[in-house]
């Protein structure tokens, strides 16, 4: 598998809480979206990407898997097919 899988044709708003790592799945097969269940490992080359909360807030992490911002939604969604 040389491309990701599109997960979501929607970024996935998450309440994150301040000091808490989360794990985006970089591959888009994970069954538990946006974040990484070790699926990647039989996709090969992709990896999770660690995303560190500074504050409790609310964010949107990428579900196409098409963002130049990972692991956070940057409106590519509406671009990629």
């Amino acid at each position: 598998m040389t491309s990701p899988v599109r997960a979501s044709d929607i970024p996935f708003a998450v309440d994150v809480e301040q000091g808490k790592d989360y794990w985006w799945c970089s591959c888009g097969q994970s069954k538990t979206q946006p974040f990484c269940d070790g699926s990647h490992k039989a996709a090969g080359q992709f990896a999770p990407v660690k995303f560190a909360a500074e504050v409790t807030s609310t964010v949107y992490f990428c579900g196409c898997k098409a963002t130049r911002n990972q692991p956070l939604c940057d409106g590519s969604h509406k671009n990629a097919v």
